[in-house]
């Protein structure tokens, strides 16, 4: 593990800021001759109806460049990197680059290391990039610019400073915890949970909205409807003026206002469900949404899609106990979260297929092959040994 240092803060790195598809092209060739290469973006999410990338910062072979794909679109030399399997793409917390990357420039990613992942497979408690940069290195990352927006064009050199000290330190992170993971047999989990982590996709926006909102599978048709009139409504909002959902109308306030269903300017400020500022701005839109939901025909009210539990045999619930137990009492001795061993989805999943053989184990589609591999022969154990 690596040990407690006092925090520091970080000093500003030498860096690269790439504008010219020349200078773009000349960092792809040096690239390639790399072992490893450091990657994070930074987007506009809260400013803009769609987010984009608008800050690529990586490292290789110490040095780091900062690309503006505002000022550099086509990022198509960047494609055989990502792609090339011999180059170790470090990121931390890869998710949300990932989608956003293949989202915008179609690259897709070979060999990832997600230094997060890692520490969370180390049983580290605390796996913000800060947190672990803090605790290895000792360096205090400057986080204030977080939440600013990465479109605005000059940036400061200040927020392009920052944007490269993301990548500083993720190579000898990777290095770091990459040798205590072979040390405690646990390398071979994070590497397939990487390959796996490098294949997630950006899901589309589809209608109806509500399928997707939290709290809409409790409403009545009615209120239902009222919802999908509002959400639609936000979302055309939105668009017009170029800001993110939750800057036009928040999710609590349209499930309010689907709950109530006001039928007048009075009765719609009185629910308190939006500023007096937005009730001037769409109040009547507001309104009349409300009302195209009240007067749909019964027949042709939307239905919330649950989904219907399967009826469980009596012996399925003692099983998924039996595996339960089983699985904290490793994750306790291992100093994990159980729900990085296995979550709850596959617990159930095993023991509703009850395999007989680890061969039939590792036919359940949602199962990793490090999971079969270290727990197979146990978990058929456990399964046989329920009564």
């Amino acid at each position: 593990m690596g040990q407690e240092k006092k925090s520091e803060g970080a000093a500003p790195p030498r860096y690269d800021l790439i504008e010219t598809e020349a200078d773009l092209a000349a960092f792809a060739r040096e690239a390639g001759a790399a072992r490893s290469l450091a990657v994070d973006v930074e987007a506009d999410s809260m400013f803009h109806y769609q987010e984009r990338v608008c800050l690529i910062q990586m490292a290789a072979n110490g040095r780091i460049v900062v690309i503006d794909p505002l000022q550099v679109p086509d990022l198509t030399c960047l494609k055989p990197l990502f792609a090339d399997p011999a180059i170790r793409k470090v990121f931390h917390g890869a998710d949300y680059d990932v989608r956003s990357l293949y989202r915008d420039f179609d690259i897709r990613i070979e060999n990832l290391f997600d230094t997060q992942l890692a520490s969370m497979y180390l049983g580290h408690s605390e796996t913000s990039l800060e947190a672990v940069v803090g605790h290895r290195f000792g360096v205090a990352l400057d986080k204030k610019f977080q939440k600013k927006d990465w479109s605005r064009r000059p940036l400061p050199p200040e927020m392009v400073a920052y944007a490269a000290c993301d990548v500083v330190y993720l190579i000898p992170l990777a290095d770091a915890l990459t040798r205590e993971l072979e040390a405690k047999g646990r390398l071979t989990w994070v590497l397939e949970n990487c390959r796996l982590l490098s294949q997630v996709r950006p899901q589309e926006n589809q209608q109806p909205f509500f399928v997707r909102f939290r709290g809409a599978g409790r409403l009545a048709p009615r209120q239902l409807a009222a919802l999908e009139a509002l959400l639609q409504l936000r979302d055309q909002l939105a668009r017009q003026k170029d800001r993110p959902w939750f800057k036009v109308m928040s999710n609590t306030s349209l499930l309010k206002l689907a709950n109530e269903m006001p039928t007048g300017m009075k009765r719609l400020k009185t629910t308190k469900a939006l500023s007096p500022r937005q009730v001037e701005m769409y109040g009547h839109a507001i309104l009349e949404a409300l009302n195209t939901a009240r007067e749909t025909p019964d027949d042709q009210l939307p239905v919330y899609p649950h989904r219907k539990a399967p009826r469980l045999s009596a012996r399925i619930p003692r099983r998924i106990k039996a595996l339960r137990a089983w699985r904290d009492q490793v994750a306790e001795a291992l100093a994990l979260d159980p729900a990085l061993l296995f979550n709850k989805a596959l617990l159930q999943e095993i023991a509703v297929k009850k395999p007989r053989t680890t061969d039939e184990l590792a036919r359940i589609p949602e199962i990793h092959q490090w999971q079969v591999k270290v727990f197979g022969e146990k978990i058929i154990s456990v399964l046989n040994a329920v009564p």
